[in-house]
């Protein structure tokens, strides 16, 4: 198995924990905050769409799929155009809310079929380009590509926790 094979195959679980993580929330199950300062299972999947989105548009010179696809208008947030959720405020936390669970993987399975894309080009020798130099070490498209790959499952893995936590209480 080759280097891109591993990474579109940890891509592909990112999508699968996406969907479980909103399988049969209505909109309020989505936007609940289980405490005041939490986030919601709306606001961990919104997030770690953008910065898949955000950083691997960067890292292969692609045009952000939020912005070119319009789903900045589409979800209406009222944030930022280029807003990627990094160090939100409870407040901005706040403002991300959806009405269905459509919108939120409507947008994760663009940009991922983006992603797939962009995976499916690279070589080997690709993975060693530097894609970000105000780091120390400078930073490697594969470690960026890993890096993604890494803070996408655990936010999965957060929302799955919020969505437990949110349909245990409506119980």
């Amino acid at each position: 198995m080759h280097a891109k094979d591993i990474l579109i195959e940890g891509y592909g679980r990112i999508q699968e924990e996406v969907h479980a993580a909103v399988e049969g929330l209505d909109p309020d199950g989505l936007n609940a905050r289980p405490a005041d300062d939490a986030n919601s299972v709306a606001w961990l999947l919104w997030h770690l769409t953008r910065v898949q989105d955000d950083h691997i548009a960067d890292a292969f010179g692609l045009d952000q799929v939020w912005l070119a696809d319009a789903w900045e208008k589409r979800f209406g947030l009222g944030l930022p155009r280029h807003d990627t959720g990094y160090g939100h405020s409870s407040a901005k936390v706040a403002k991300v809310r959806v009405d269905s669970a459509g919108l939120l993987t409507g947008y994760y399975d663009a940009v991922h079929e983006q992603t797939l894309g962009a995976l499916r080009s690279l070589t080997a020798g690709d993975l060693e380009r530097i894609v970000d130099e105000n780091w120390d070490p400078l930073v490697t498209l594969g470690a960026r590509l890993v890096s993604v790959l890494s803070d996408d499952l655990q936010h999965a893995g957060q929302a799955a926790y919020v969505r437990g936590l949110v349909q245990s209480a409506a119980s």
